[in-house]
């Protein structure tokens, strides 16, 4: 039998080189699934994603996502991708499994928690107060290098990895310090300033969460004191005082302590983002 991908219409051309087309998948000619194809519009055209792969119930468990999974590949490889990305429900364990064994890589997950009614308090000595201008200036630096390292130690060319820095604060932090929808706080210890938090409360944000914990970090000779821990609930008592209840967060892969610190607050991952080299 032969699984091919037929395209269900044009293919769509945007700026920038972007383009996507759906297809359906099809054994010996017979449709089974669909799935769509698109350049990531977080990275450039050099990089695909395969959306929404789905073969149909009387189909399924007879190898055809897997064929259909490289049969996508391939015309991502046409269209001069270096790399594919996927997104993939927590729930989809099926899908979960596929693209592990076709040499998927998890890059980081999303988590999600329904913030408490009455968010635990922070502990005796520790308090937050809001970023100042200054301040400001300083982390948004630092934090942008910070993020460059995680996505280039995980597959993605700097370039890429700085250009979607870039973008991404200027899109979520238009007025700095004083963007309305951005929390930027200082946490202190005992009068010290010990860590910062980025949370937002922006309508673009995905539809099951109402807040988005953007940076948690803790100056590094005051790590392994729980203020990692603190932070986190200062986040909470920040989304449940905006009325936010449903707190959402992102962790890379490879960073245990903090997942481990996500989980002991009740986050629960939704969603997986994988990778794969096509080069």
């Amino acid at each position: 039998m032969t699984t091919t991908l037929r395209p269900m219409g044009p293919d769509r051309h945007g700026v920038d080189g972007m383009r996507s087309r759906d297809y359906e998948v099809c054994v010996n000619g017979r449709r089974v699934g669909t799935t769509g194809l698109a350049t990531d519009g977080r990275f450039g055209p050099a990089v695909g994603r395969i959306v929404d792969l789905r073969i149909e119930e009387p189909d399924r468990r007879r190898g055809r996502a897997t064929v259909a999974a490289l049969a996508a590949e391939e015309v991502l490889r046409g269209w001069g991708c270096r790399r594919v990305e996927a997104t993939i429900p927590e729930s989809a364990e099926v899908a979960l499994r596929l693209a592990t064994a076709l040499g998927y890589i998890e890059r980081n997950r999303n988590m999600v928690k329904r913030v408490p009614d009455q968010p635990l308090p922070l502990p005796e000595g520790s308090a937050v107060r809001p970023m100042s201008e200054g301040e400001f200036a300083l982390w948004s630096a630092h934090a942008k290098r910070t993020y460059v390292q995680s996505w280039v130690e995980r597959g993605v060319a700097e370039e890429e990895a700085r250009a979607k820095a870039e973008a991404d604060h200027a899109a979520m932090l238009p007025d700095g310090v004083g963007t309305p929808a951005a929390l930027l706080r200082v946490l202190s210890h005992d009068g010290e300033d010990v860590g910062t938090l980025w949370v937002s409360l922006a309508d673009t944000l995905p539809g099951d969460i109402d807040g988005f914990v953007f940076e948690v970090e803790v100056a590094e000779r005051h790590r392994g004191n729980g203020h990692g821990r603190s932070l986190m609930l200062a986040a909470e008592q920040e989304c449940r005082a905006a009325g936010a209840d449903r707190l959402g967060l992102n962790v890379f892969a490879g960073n245990t302590p903090a997942l481990r610190l996500y989980e002991s607050l009740g986050y629960a991952t939704n969603r997986r983002h994988l990778w794969k080299s096509l080069i």
